[in-house]
C-alpha cells in the first residue's frame, strides 16, 4: 500500500503544514470552518494559511463574490476560488511569488438544518499552483452528507476537504490515486460525491468522462453524468425542474432504432398533460453490469468510443450502477419533481417481469413495481421483430408468466406502458450486434443502419475493429 493513502486526517494535514510550497486562503460556507480548522488543530498553519474566512451572510457574501440566486452552487463555489486566488497573486506574488505555489480553497454547503428535513449537500473546490508561477489546475467536486447529524456532517466535510487538498499536492501525478483518497478514514455511507471535475495545466490529459465512471466504479456515487460536450454534470442541477426522458441501452455502436425509440417516445410524451410546455431532458443511461459485461473491468477505450459516439449525436450520457429500473426511478424521482418516462424494448419489459430478479426484496416483484410507478411514472415500450415478415411484438401481444398475467393487466390498465405504435417500420430489424458483426466482416452495408455521424466517426477513429477497404 502506497505510504499516503495510510496517513489520517490529522497526518495530512500536518505534512501540509510542514511543506514550504503551498500557502493560500480557506473561504467556507455553510457548515462552519470545518476544513481550515484541521490546519490550526495540528498546528503549524502560520506556513500554509494566509486567511480563512467565513461570509454567512448573505448580503456580505454577493459584496464580496457577486450576486447569485443560489449560494449554495457551482457557481458561488467557482466565484469563490477566483476571487481569492485572484487576491492572493495580486497580494502576494510580489512578496513570495518565486518559492510559493498559492491557492485556494472554497466550498459552499448546507449542513442538516435545526428542523432537519432538508438536502445536505455541497460544493467543495481548490485551485492551485503546483509550482511557483505556474498556470493554476483546479478539481471541483459535489458531495451529499448522509450523516444524519450536523455535527457528525461537519467533521465528515473537515475530512473531506483535508484529502482534496492533500491528494491535489501530493497525489496530482495520479488522479485516479487522488479521486480514491477523498474518502479516506470515512466511508461511502457517509459521504457521496456524485460529481468531479479537473481542469488547467495538471489536469490538461485527464479525460472527465473517465472521472464520472470512476466515481460509481468505486460506489462514490450510484450514478454520474455529463453532456454531449463532455462535461461532467451534477445530476441534481441537470436535472432540477425537467421531465426526464431516459433510454438504457448498450449503445454498441447507438444504431437507427436507438433513436427512432426516443424520438417515439418523445413524441407521445410531449403529449402528457403534465409535461406540456416543460423543458425536456432526454437521456441515454449505460448501467455498469452493461459496461463491465462479463469482465471485472470496463474496457476503457470502448466506454469512450460509445461515449464519443453519443456526444456526436447531441446525447447527455448518465452512467449508473442501478441495475434494477425502480432504483433508477427512485434516483431519478429524488432529483426532479417533475414527469418521468422510461424507454425500452419489448424484451426488456418482458425481462422486468422475471421474479429471479426481486428475491431480495421483501416484497418481491409486487414491490417492485410499487417503487417503480410510485410517482406515476410510464414505461414506453418499443416493438421487437425477430424475423423478417413476422409480427412485431407489442405491448398487447407479449406474454409474460400465466401467475403474473392480472399484475401485468392492471398496470397496462391504468395507464403504465405506452405502444411505441408509432415507430419507423424500415429499422425495426436493425440490432447493434448485427452492426458489429458486419464492421468485423469488412460488410459496408452497416452504415446503413446507424446515423451518419455515427458512421463517420467509427471510420475515423476505427472503433470496434473497423478497417477501411
Amino acid at each position: 500500500m502506497h505510504q499516503e493513502l495510510e496517513l489520517d486526517t490529522h497526518q495530512k494535514a500536518l505534512k501540509i503544514n510542514l511543506d514550504p510550497r503551498w500557502y493560500g486562503t480557506f473561504a467556507e460556507i455553510g457548515a462552519g470552518q470545518e476544513v481550515v480548522r484541521w490546519f490550526f488543530r495540528v498546528g503549524g498553519a502560520a506556513g500554509t494559511v494566509a486567511k480563512s474566512m467565513s461570509a454567512y451572510d448573505m448580503t456580505v457574501s454577493d459584496a464580496i463574490y457577486g450576486s447569485g440566486d443560489r449560494y449554495v452552487s457551482r457557481s458561488r463555489c467557482q466565484a469563490m476560488l477566483d476571487r481569492e486566488f485572484g487576491l492572493n497573486l495580486e497580494r502576494l506574488s510580489g512578496q513570495r511569488g518565486d518559492s510559493t505555489a498559492f491557492f485556494a480553497f472554497a466550498d459552499t454547503v448546507v449542513a442538516r438544518s435545526y428542523k432537519g428535513g432538508n438536502e445536505c449537500h455541497g460544493w467543495m473546490g481548490l485551485k492551485f499552483q503546483s509550482r511557483p508561477r505556474d498556470e493554476p489546475s483546479q478539481i471541483m467536486v459535489h458531495v451529499r452528507m448522509l450523516d444524519t447529524e450536523a455535527s457528525l456532517q461537519q467533521e465528515a466535510l473537515g475530512i473531506v476537504g483535508v484529502n482534496l487538498l492533500f491528494g491535489s499536492f501530493f497525489l496530482n501525478h495520479e488522479p485516479e490515486r487522488l479521486l480514491e483518497s477523498l474518502l479516506d478514514k470515512l466511508t461511502t455511507g457517509r459521504i457521496e460525491i456524485d460529481m468531479i471535475e479537473f481542469k488547467g495545466i495538471e489536469f490538461r490529459a485527464v479525460d472527465n468522462r473517465l472521472m464520472a465512471l470512476k466515481l460509481v466504479q468505486l460506489g462514490l456515487s450510484g450514478a454520474a453524468m455529463f453532456g454531449p460536450d463532455g462535461a461532467v454534470l451534477q445530476p441534481s442541477e441537470a436535472l432540477y425542474k425537467k421531465a426526464v426522458l431516459v433510454e438504457r441501452g448498450s449503445f454498441r455502436p447507438p444504431t437507427h432504432v436507438n433513436f427512432d425509440m426516443l424520438e417515439c417516445a418523445l413524441e407521445k410524451f410531449k403529449k402528457d398533460e403534465s409535461v406540456v410546455e416543460k423543458e425536456i431532458l432526454p437521456i441515454f443511461e449505460l448501467t455498469m453490469r452493461n459496461l463491465l459485461a462479463g469482465g471485472k473491468d470496463v474496457d476503457r477505450r470502448d466506454f469512450l468510443a460509445r461515449a464519443d459516439l453519443l456526444a456526436a449525436c447531441g446525447i447527455t450520457v448518465l452512467i449508473s450502477d442501478y441495475f434494477e429500473y425502480y432504483r433508477l426511478a427512485a434516483y431519478l424521482s429524488w432529483r426532479t419533481r417533475e414527469r418521468i418516462g422510461i424507454v425500452m424494448g419489448v424484451p426488456s419489459l418482458i425481462e422486468l417481469f422475471d421474479e429471479k430478479y426481486y428475491t431480495a426484496l421483501p416484497g418481491g416483484i409486487l414491490e417492485s413495481f410499487g417503487r417503480l410507478f410510485k410517482h406515476n411514472l410510464k414505461l414506453f415500450v418499443y416493438p421487437l421483430r425477430n424475423k423478417t415478415g413476422a409480427e412485431p411484438t407489442t405491448v398487447s401481444s407479449m406474454k409474460v408468466a400465466p401467475e403474473l398475467s392480472k399484475l401485468y393487466g392492471y398496470l397496462s390498465d391504468r395507464g403504465s406502458f405506452v405502444d411505441l405504435d408509432n415507430y419507423d417500420p424500415n429499422v425495426l430489424e436493425i440490432f447493434s450486434r448485427d452492426v458489429l458483426s458486419k464492421i468485423s466482416e469488412g460488410d459496408s452495408t452497416w452504415e446503413t443502419m446507424v446515423p451518419k455521424e455515427v458512421a463517420e466517426l467509427i471510420k475515423v477513429r476505427r472503433f470496434f475493429g473497423y478497417k477501411s477497404s
